[in-house]
């Protein structure tokens, strides 16, 4: 079954697509990220994801950067908290896109590393994949990034591969928490 791999990042994607790669899956990854600013941070990330795909020789998809787009999607929640409903509507604009993307290539299954991450809440994800996959006909294959060694890879490739780590999520709102 061949499915699309939502990655937000080359750090918390790289041991989810090695994995997947040693186990011969057939998969795509996808890099829908309007949320990542500034544009320079973007290319950053996209061009370190390319990086690690084609380490590994997985294809790799670039969706358009559509940060107005996403502005308007969590129009009223800037003030909301990491983990609060802007990450949550966040995750599922990102999510319904790519399966979206996906229903039109004929595939039916999305899977995503947007939950690796220790400051994201991976039920949260979750729920708004169920939500995406629920309006679109388009399963969602929950991965786990976090247990069973996959943190320990992640931290390892990191490390051989040298990958570009950054300092926040990528949207405006963590970006300016952090320069604080």
């Amino acid at each position: 079954m061949k499915f699309l791999l939502l990655s937000c990042c080359a750090p918390c994607s790289c041991a989810v697509i090695k994995t997947l790669a040693e186990k011969f899956e057939d998969f795509e990854v996808v890099f829908y990220n309007p949320n990542v600013v500034p544009k320079e941070e973007y290319l950053k990330r996209r061009d370190e994801n390319r990086r690690i795909c084609e380490v590994y020789g997985i294809p790799f998809v670039e969706l358009e950067y559509d940060h107005d787009k996403w502005n308007r999607q969590i129009a009223g929640l800037e003030n909301e908290p990491e983990r609060g409903r802007r990450c949550e509507m966040c995750f599922y604009m990102r999510l319904k896109t790519v399966m979206e993307y996906a229903k039109s290539r004929g595939i039916t299954h999305v899977a995503s590393v947007l939950g690796v991450s220790r400051y994201k809440d991976l039920a949260q994800v979750n729920r708004a994949a169920r939500r995406a996959g629920d309006e679109t006909g388009v399963a969602y294959l929950e991965i786990e990034g976090r247990k069973g060694g996959m943190q320990e890879l992640r931290c390892r490739l990191i490390k051989d591969l040298d990958l570009y780590n950054q300092k926040y999520c990528g949207c405006q709102f963590s970006a300016l928490k952090e320069a604080k």
